[in-house]
């Protein structure tokens, strides 16, 4: 199965996950619920992690001393939601509008495809889960000094959502699936580290 094969196939799941952390958005540095549902999704699919910053996350996919990071923002804004769809936000004043639901949801599902050809993998890949990024300072820094970068240190650090917000009212089921497709091969195995080729 390729990876855009795989893709397709969980799509639902992807859709899922998404409008989960959709409806329960919460503040920087208070994204408690949104943490363990991350937590247990990695535990489900037999990914070691840490935690820093009280809810931030770090994975690791593979082994070896060379590194590769993908990095995602969890929290949310505080706004009131009105956009009346049925994934709306259950939080009174607090939405994801900035994109983050998306860009964890991704990060997620890029954990779930690299996990499945770990032993393919040249070296290590880490998923940093970034608590309070809508914060001055942010969850990063925090992160940064509790370790996150370290053991083994990144040659190179990408934002899952390739550095794009998305607008919290697209229809889901028009998010391309290419996007983290690309993520995936060419900014990994081309860009990023060449010691990676299982995509």
């Amino acid at each position: 199965m390729t990876t855009l094969e795989h893709l397709r196939k969980i799509y639902p799941q992807m859709v899922e996950t998404r409008r989960h952390i959709h409806q329960h958005p919460e503040l920087s540095f208070l994204e408690f619920e949104t943490s363990a549902y991350i937590q247990k999704q990695l535990h489900e699919m037999g990914i070691a992690f840490s935690v820093m910053a009280t809810t931030g996350i770090v994975a690791h996919i593979g082994s070896g001393s060379r590194c590769v990071a993908l990095r995602a923002d969890i929290d949310a804004l505080p706004l009131v939601e009105e956009t009346r769809l049925p994934y709306s936000s259950l939080n009174h004043g607090v939405m994801h509008a900035c994109g983050h639901d998306t860009h964890t949801t991704m990060l997620l599902t890029a954990a779930q495809i690299l996990k499945t050809q770990e032993s393919t993998l040249g070296g290590v890949v880490k998923l940093i889960f970034q608590p309070g990024e809508e914060k001055t300072p942010g969850g990063a820094s925090l992160m940064i000094e509790e370790g996150a970068l370290n053991n083994p240190k990144p040659e190179i650090i990408r934002d899952s959502p390739l550095m794009l917000h998305s607008h919290t009212r697209a229809r889901t089921q028009l998010w391309p699936l290419r996007a983290l497709y690309n993520i995936s091969k060419r900014s990994l195995q081309r860009t990023a580290i060449p010691f990676y080729r299982a995509l």
